[in-house]
């Protein structure tokens, strides 16, 4: 990237990234009116076919991209609704058409997704480098993690009139890329968990070559307000891998993957929740903390969401380890346990470090009238 920028053109690249991160922030909010039912089960997951329609993606010597990834991402989705009882799955798309990237992460966030999954194929000019690896939202800690965002993001240019939606965002432009240094993501370690088991499954079941779990700046896990991950399946510009790829029992082993991993995945979350009652041998409770019904009607407020039950439970000290003044929260049909009333955020985080050692997977939520928002549009709110 060069550094002799002339003509204001650098200060004009901040104005862009500043009104980039403010589209990114009204995307994610959600409407009440246009959030989907649950259909009374407690999971709803995400699963994005990558590319589509005049989009091919990766091209290799006999296939394309998109082709391959629809094909594993329907055959996920049908394994997780014959065997998950308590999912509802959801596609981007299930056939060959073209999505852009906003209306791939506006589609998880406006059905409230628990999980969104972005399926894709990677390729390399090294027709030697082989496996799969499985991304969460970042900043890229080397060239080769940014070269594949850029690639992933490139479909951008698809689209009509990309550069008024995106606020002048350039995937070719590192510049482009300081946004994701700016905005927290919220759900990197629940990402981060998931995609550790997608790895896994990939390594053990499937004998993969495993090429990590790795952080970059892809729009579409940037723009979703869930745990995300995007998953490169395997190198299409490999012999021998896009071979694999392209066969019916590669397919199939993959989607299988991805399932043991979702499946895995929220079974340890459900069990987590349900384990709150256990009471740890350290008796001593916590601080007192301000109940939130004592904040004014109307006021924003930033809580640490500590657990989640598809079961009442009682509010009271010793089924949540010693804690007090623990609140109920009912969202998207499941009762949601929260401590702490902060006015600001950072506030929150610092007592989410607190309760870091008895509730491990605890996370800072947004709450209004006893209602959860989405933590991007609180903050925005409150500036």
């Amino acid at each position: 990237m060069s550094t002799g920028i002339k003509n204001g053109k650098h200060h004009t690249n901040n104005n862009n990234i500043f009104k980039l991160i403010t589209l990114l922030t009204a995307l994610m909010i959600i409407s009440e009116s246009a959030q989907a039912t649950r259909n009374d089960k407690n999971w709803v997951i995400v699963i994005d076919a990558g590319h589509g329609g005049k989009d091919p993606g990766a091209l290799g010597s006999m296939s394309r991209e998109k082709d391959i990834v629809l094909a594993i991402a329907l055959k996920t989705g049908e394994y997780i609704e014959k065997n998950l009882d308590n999912v509802t799955v959801i596609y981007t798309r299930k056939n060959d058409t073209f999505v852009e990237l906003r209306d791939r992460a506006n589609i998880a966030n406006k059905n409230n997704a628990d999980l969104f999954i972005s399926i894709h194929a990677n390729w390399a000019t090294s027709k030697s480098i082989i496996g799969a690896e499985t991304y969460i939202m970042g900043t890229a800690k080397n060239q080769q993690n940014l070269e594949v965002a850029m690639k992933e993001n490139e479909v951008i240019f698809q689209e009509d009139d990309y550069s008024t939606k995106y606020e002048g965002f350039d995937p070719k432009s590192e510049v482009s890329y300081i946004m994701f240094t700016v905005m927290q993501k919220e759900f990197q370690d629940q990402s981060t968990e998931l995609a550790s088991k997608i790895q896994a499954q990939f390594r053990e079941k499937v004998d993969r070559h495993d090429r990590d779990v790795k952080q970059a700046g892809f729009w579409v896990l940037f723009a979703t307000t869930m745990p995300s991950v995007l998953i490169e399946t395997g190198f299409i510009t490999n012999t021998s891998e896009e071979k694999f790829l392209n066969s019916k029992q590669g397919q199939d082993y993959l989607a299988s993957a991805i399932y043991r991993a979702c499946s895995d995945y929220t079974n340890d979350i459900d069990n987590r929740s349900s384990k709150f009652t256990v009471k740890k041998p350290d008796p001593e409770p916590k601080k007192d903390i301000p109940s939130s019904d004592i904040v004014p009607a109307g006021e924003i407020v930033f809580m640490v969401q500590i657990a989640t039950s598809s079961l009442k439970i009682e509010t009271k000290p010793e089924n949540f380890n010693g804690l007090k003044n623990v609140v109920e929260i009912y969202s998207q049909g499941q009762s949601k346990y929260a401590a702490g009333s902060f006015t600001d955020y950072q506030p929150a985080v610092n007592y989410r470090k607190e309760l870091e050692s008895i509730f491990p997977d605890a996370f800072v939520i947004a709450v209004k009238d006893n209602k959860i928002l989405p933590l991007q549009q609180a903050l925005e709110q409150k500036k």
